[in-house]
């Protein structure tokens, strides 16, 4: 059910500001999708099996999961707008470390910089984009999470058009990237106490005229817990894709490294298109529908995905990743209304979860590719989203809009 927020009770939605967010995350979420944007080069250089893949991707992930809830946890109770360029300055030294690695222990540490660099970004970044929504929490979550997305399917295009030809060094061409996103996120933070006082006077009047809820402590745990849940088994579907989905079109289809990077960026180019059509779609019609339809929907497409042709393949991943995607926006929010008072750590703990569960995923994924080829594990991977029958448990909350 949605309740209505009174329009003295709402906040202006700062545009501008929600745009430049959603682009400093392009650009660091760019930047991490150079890392398995890269494995076909970076395998064929070090000799690496499956299982050194997804321990390259379980390296970066976790690297970005953990610190996330801590620091949310610490910027709940004291706002730190300018920590995001800091997270850049450790993504900015673990892309040019990458570059000019000579080893596989330091192509772990590289990701594992870069990995804690998102893990300070995310936090204060979903705190900005909460604040500078207004009443319009879908749009905003869309917004910061479509230039995500782009971010991420832009990565298999700078590799097949830059790193494949100029091979590893080229990297570090992209550490402009973060300067870049260093100095648009001082501009952000500059605008932060003037956005933060908004939005509270927002909740103050929210809370006046009925627009505030408080929930039990077993709706609050029963609530993360399910999210929880379906935020690992969408992430392990979506990690097959990231990590081995290049190797699975070379290996069946007998694609090209570039070739199959561009099958990759269409890919997660609809990521990015379903999580701005799912944020906005949320605001319309709530939060639990989305979730519901996002979890579930795909199952069919995953069911037939294995055994169809290359063309099919294509239409089949655009369609199961726009679906897919559409939900962590609504999830996020979600999260956001049984805990409206600690945002810092629902940012920290659902982009960590993001992290980890897909590290986890992967390294998993990794040793199944190595023991039973690429293609079982898309098999297996098809049943994953019967999972999304966990949202029966979801308790229905109300949303406020804020």
């Amino acid at each position: 059910m949605t309740l209505a927020v009174p329009a003295a009770a709402r906040s202006r939605t700062h545009l501008a500001v929600l745009v430049v967010l959603g682009l400093t995350h392009l650009l660091n979420d760019l930047m991490q999708s150079l890392i398995p944007a890269a494995y076909p080069i970076l395998k064929d250089a070090y000799a690496l099996d499956f299982v050194q893949i997804g321990m390259i991707t379980m390296t970066f992930q976790i690297a970005g999961s953990l610190l996330q809830p801590a620091i949310g946890m610490v910027t709940d109770k004291h706002p730190a707008p300018y920590s995001p360029v800091v997270g850049m300055m450790f993504t900015l030294s673990g892309l040019v470390s990458l570059a000019f690695a000579h080893s596989y222990a330091v192509i772990l540490v590289s990701v594992g910089l870069i990995g804690i660099g998102s893990s300070i970004f995310h936090p204060e970044a979903t705190r900005m984009a909460r604040y500078a929504a207004g009443g319009r929490q879908g749009l905003a979550q869309g917004l910061f999470q479509v230039g995500g997305q782009a971010g991420g399917a832009l990565g298999p295009v700078f590799a097949a058009l830059i790193i494949v030809p100029w091979g590893q060094p080229s990297l570090a061409w992209f550490a402009v990237l973060a300067l870049m996103a260093m100095a648009l996120l001082v501009w952000i933070g500059s605008k932060q106490r003037q956005i933060s006082a908004e939005f509270a006077a927002m909740r103050a009047n929210g809370r006046k005229t009925g627009g505030a809820a408080s929930h039990a402590p077993a709706t609050i745990a029963v609530g993360l817990v399910v999210l929880t849940l379906l935020m690992f088994t969408k992430n392990a579907y979506g990690e097959s894709f990231r990590s081995f989905y290049t190797f699975y079109l070379m290996e069946k289809f007998g694609l090209s490294i570039p070739s199959a990077q561009m099958m990759l960026f269409i890919f997660l180019l609809a990521s990015a298109a379903g999580a701005l059509l799912g944020g906005i779609v949320g605001d319309r019609i709530g939060r639990y529908r989305i979730i519901w339809i996002s979890v579930l929907g795909p199952l069919p497409l995953t069911l037939i995905l294995p055994h169809v042709d290359l063309f099919w393949t294509g239409v089949l991943t655009v369609l199961i990743n726009l679906i897919m995607a559409s939900a962590f926006a609504s999830i996020l929010i979600y999260a956001m209304e049984l805990l409206p008072h600690r945002v810092g750590l629902i940012g920290g703990l659902f982009y960590g979860l993001n992290f980890g569960l897909g590290g986890i995923a992967a390294a998993l994924l990794g040793v199944l590719a190595d023991s039973y080829g690429v293609e079982t594990v898309y098999s297996i991977c098809s049943f994953l989203p019967l999972a999304g029958l966990l949202a029966w448990f979801l308790p229905k909350i109300e949303e406020t809009g804020t």
